[in-house]
């Protein structure tokens, strides 16, 4: 039969498109979020250039030539969702984990958010020294960061207090730096600024307690020097804190992760030689069957995917969009084989691309066991399943005939919940929203499942209102949740 179209676009953000039919609804505006630059402008699509004002726009207010990259991040302050990239149009499905190594560290500290980190105006003042008046309401002291003089300016002669207030840091060495403020005898961490530029200065708004507090700048090229202690007075309870996270302490998990994997590829291989041997029978309804079985397998190891390759093109790609997907030479995988399962190709006709994924599949098992994953991206892995699932799965971008984005999209819950597992020890001493994220994670995956009607999953497009908002919903929430635990997971210097 002629060949489909493939599945049409999603609106780009903010885009206004008249009202979907059969009650879809697409995901709600607060979940579908724009990927930004540092300084809070939407980031130019893939393969589209910059805007000409976007460096002006990141531009130091203070006039000290702050041109570094950093965000702030204020581990006292509420998390919010990390920015997903819209997928651009024409283009074929490009996972997030693409750009996971590059972008870890950006989307790890806008996980945390900057909701309670102000950008500093006019200026620096001497250290020591505190605003007579602050726009934001805050009060705020002036303090120095550099090997020499780090936490120069809060000290007992600034009567150190508790309640929310703003450090404005200035950078006086020659070097960008970073600067926590963190329990000098412990070791947590209340608050962070990142890229902190030579003569710049920048913000840290913290709601501090009674302790004890230092400042640590880790200058580039240079040992991690801890400026006084302070100590703020009376029993006010602390916020939240985090202990940092090193490499080493993720090479278990991560080690532990990839045995997790590798035992999902045995499985994999299991269900595509069953796949191919439907195809080479001719049995084209356990084909469609045993699809969504093996493509199930493979959806739960999102956290791999970027150490996968080249093969996860070949194993799950798309076809570029408004292109005929039978007609793309490079297409191959699960969706190519969906495409002809549910449009009428023959079973003849798909023993090929069978003979493909099977033969791709065997071969990124055989050579897993030389493959190493990065334990610094683990963290960032968690959010971005779910980032992916609302992307490409909630907007059927990835739906060739099949209707089973919603299927997917639980494997993708599955897939978060074992990376989740492997992280549990190192997260439960450092997240406290971490029994809040398992009941989200059963909310999502509980909905989800309500859906599925004995192996019939029902499309997006048959969805309610009131479905389609609950799924948005919850993902939108997901998102929320496990921000902090990329931000958790950012890997920092502690020497």
């Amino acid at each position: 039969m002629p060949a489909e179209p493939a599945p049409e676009p999603a609106p780009a953000a903010g885009e206004q498109t008249a009202a979907p039919p059969d009650g879809v609804v697409p995901p709600a505006e607060e979940a579908a979020e724009v990927e930004r630059t540092p300084g809070g402008e939407p980031a130019a699509p893939e393969g589209e250039p910059a805007p000409a004002d976007a460096t002006a726009a990141t531009a130091d207010t203070t006039g000290t030539a702050d041109t570094d990259t950093g965000a702030d991040t204020d581990l006292t302050a509420s998390a919010a969702p990390s920015p997903a990239t819209a997928a651009a149009p024409g283009a074929p499905r490009r996972r997030r984990a693409r750009g996971w190594t590059v972008a870890a560290t950006a989307v790890a500290v806008a996980a945390a958010v900057t909701a309670g980190v102000l950008a500093t105006g006019g200026g620096h003042r001497t250290a020591g020294t505190k605003a007579a008046a602050s726009a934001d309401g805050l009060e705020h002291t002036a303090v120095e960061v550099s090997p020499s003089t780090c936490g120069r300016g809060w000290g007992a002669a600034q009567q150190p207090h508790a309640g929310t207030q703003a450090f404005d840091l200035h950078n006086t060495a020659g070097s960008a730096t970073e600067v926590y403020l963190k329990d000098p005898k412990t070791g947590k961490l209340f608050a962070e600024i990142e890229g902190l530029a030579p003569g710049a200065t920048r913000s840290m708004v913290v709601d501090l307690g009674s302790g004890r507090y230092a400042f640590e700048c880790q200058q580039e090229d240079t040992d991690a020097v801890t400026g006084p202690t302070v100590t703020v007075p009376g029993t006010v309870p602390q916020g939240p804190s985090s202990l940092p996270v090193t490499v080493h302490d993720l090479i278990p998990p991560t080690l532990a992760y990839q045995k997790w994997i590798k035992a999902r590829m045995a499985e994999l291989a299991t269900d595509t030689g069953v796949l191919k041997s439907d195809l080479d029978r001719g049995d084209l309804a356990a084909a469609r069957r045993d699809w969504l079985t093996g493509h199930l397998v493979y959806e739960r190891m999102g956290a791999a995917y970027d150490t996968f390759g080249d093969a996860d093109d070949v194993i799950n790609g798309t076809a570029p969009i408004g292109q005929d997907p039978s007609a793309e030479p490079d297409f191959t995988g699960f969706h190519r084989i969906e495409y002809g399962l549910w449009h009428g190709a023959s079973a003849k006709s798909l023993r090929g691309q069978a003979d493909t994924l099977d033969k791709a599949v065997r071969a990124l098992k055989a050579q897993w066991s030389t493959q190493q994953m990065d334990p610094a991206n683990m963290g960032l892995r968690a959010h971005e399943i779910i980032e992916n699932a609302e992307q490409f799965e909630l907007t059927a971008r990835t739906d060739y005939g099949s209707g089973t984005n919603l299927a997917t999209a639980s494997a993708n819950i599955d897939g978060t919940r074992a990376i989740l597992a492997k992280l549990r020890p190192l997260l439960a001493a450092r997240d406290t929203g971490l029994k809040q994220l398992d009941a989200s994670l059963d909310r999502a995956q509980n909905y989800l499942k309500s859906l599925d009607h004995n192996g019939n999953w029902t499309p997006l497009a048959e969805l309610t209102r009131a479905q389609r908002e609950q799924v948005n919903a919850d993902f939108g929430d997901l998102l929320e949740q496990l921000a902090p635990v990329a931000a958790i997971f950012d890997v920092r210097r502690t020497v």
